[in-house]
């Protein structure tokens, strides 16, 4: 049989995409690295070239999703409904559309591990990086159409997505119920108060979290 070569950027992402699909359907945790040289069909020399272990494949596969994300925002950005939107418009339309969790919720329920902690952290700060430029830019475009006024739309922006995801994310603290829910309620008016946007324009918020 003729062995089939790839180049390393094709192979390396035929890797992350098999793992992404055997973390999501047969769990992180019960998914081997054998596993998946033998879903791809490679040797194990092959695997380990490009990933050192379970945790670092892991870590690509989040990245992955995180570019996916990225991707899948640009293009609602450049759609043509999108631009023929107001910023507080295009904002919700932002909010409403991130289906990253619930689309990958066992993988990123891996992260929630003890052991896999500064793996966590390090995949919020790869989701504020990538995406907060992007919710900045239609604030500033707000600014300009007097819907919202702050002079740092950048740093509001990566303030209150850092701040949602880690204080109503049970994987980085055990928060109550409690906790969560007087936070849920209360984000609609922090937000506001933020980005000076109109009193309840965020009000969609309550309902999307839930």
């Amino acid at each position: 049989m003729k062995r089939i070569v790839k180049k390393p950027d094709e192979r390396k992402k035929e890797i992350i995409c098999a793992a992404r699909k055997l973390f999501q359907t047969n769990d992180y945790d019960r998914t081997t690295m054998q596993d998946i040289m033998k879903y791809v069909n490679i040797a194990k020399g092959t695997i380990y070239h490009y990933f050192s272990s379970k945790e670092a494949l892991l870590e690509a596969v989040v990245e992955d999703l995180v570019d996916e994300e990225l991707k899948r925002k640009i293009e609602l950005m450049n759609s043509d409904e999108f631009q023929n939107l107001n910023a507080l418009q295009k904002i919700q339309s932002l909010l409403t559309s991130d289906h990253l969790a619930e689309e990958n919720e066992h993988i990123l329920e891996s992260l929630h591990s003890a052991v896999n902690s500064t793996m966590h952290t390090r995949q919020l700060g790869r989701y504020l990086t990538k995406l907060s430029p992007l919710f900045a830019s239609v604030i500033e475009e707000g600014c300009d159409q007097g819907l919202f006024k702050t002079a740092h739309p950048l740093e509001s922006m990566e303030l209150l997505l850092a701040g949602f995801q880690f204080l109503t994310d049970k994987g980085f603290y055990s928060w109550s119920e409690d906790d969560l829910s007087r936070r849920i309620a209360s984000f609609p008016s922090l937000v506001e108060a933020q980005l000076g946007a109109p009193k309840g324009s965020f009000r969609f918020l309550t309902e999307q979290i839930k």
